[in-house]
């Protein structure tokens, strides 16, 4: 409970706290912060900013999380289910390395694919001069974190898979139900709890990443801003901590909320 209070509790208290403030980075508000009550509130609500990168994050979330590492991992762990251990294990070895290598050091790695300059990218598609993380931010950002996330949901749905029944799967290989059939009336029923509980984790995860900024810093013109690097960027570079701590507040609330729909969901199905 001291760890929890020490670690979770005093710091979204104090949170909450500085976002009721005018609390600055530098100047007098920084010495002598003053209660400003819910101001910082409704300047976000006007922030065309923020509205930015709330949809910024919505399009990361749905396009690298829902949509990327859901089906990417899913159909890994579907096709390794049969492979051999060896061929099993080597490309779960790769996936996971992709997982836990330090973010910096992926960042890097995708920096360099993506150079204008002599990256990866534009060698093998003999495209020279293209500046991928300035014309596509986004679509870079979704790749670069499906790839990375991917070994989540995999390691889940593998695990998932081993609760179906082989006498169920055999039953519609017998009766000539296609690959898509067997999914939906076979598979995905047994597993229904599983894609629920990894499709929260994979969201809050991913909008919660801080790693976007490693690769474009937001930009170009905050075209790849979202919500944690739009809060690092104004609390940080813009010196406004009592403003980032409102959002910080807001992006809590918006978690609990995703929360909360996620487990009367669950409830539902049981």
């Amino acid at each position: 409970m001291l760890l929890i209070g020490a670690f979770l509790v005093f710091p979204a208290i104090w949170t909450i706290y500085i976002g009721i403030t005018n609390y600055r980075l530098t100047g007098v508000e920084a010495v002598a912060p003053s209660i400003v009550g819910l101001s910082n509130y409704t300047k976000a609500l006007d922030d065309a900013l923020f509205h930015n990168a709330l949809w910024l994050t919505l399009l990361f979330v749905l396009g690298s999380a829902i949509i990327g590492q859901n089906i990417l991992g899913f159909t890994l762990a579907w096709v390794m289910r049969r492979t051999r251990p060896a061929v099993r294990r080597t490309v779960e070895a790769f996936v996971l390395l992709a997982w836990i290598l330090p973010s910096t050091v992926v960042a890097y790695l995708w920096v360099a694919f993506f150079d204008r300059d002599g990256g990866t990218l534009n060698g093998i598609l003999g495209t020279p001069g293209t500046a991928w993380l300035i014309d596509y931010p986004m679509a870079c950002l979704v790749i670069f974190n499906t790839w990375r996330g991917t070994a989540f949901s995999m390691m889940l749905y593998s695990s998932a898979l081993q609760a179906v029944p082989p006498s169920q799967l055999e039953s519609a290989r017998m009766v000539g139900a296609s690959g898509w059939q067997t999914l939906r009336d076979v598979v995905f029923p047994h597993i229904r709890g599983h894609v629920l509980t990894n499709t929260l984790l994979i969201s809050l995860w991913t909008a919660n990443d801080f790693s976007p900024f490693l690769l474009t810093k937001g930009g170009p013109n905050h075209e790849s801003e979202t919500v944690p690097v739009y809060i690092y960027n104004v609390a940080l570079q813009g010196g406004e901590l009592g403003y980032s701590s409102a959002i910080s507040f807001l992006l809590l609330i918006a978690n609990l909320l995703v929360s909360l729909i996620y487990l009367r969901l669950l409830r539902r199905r049981s």
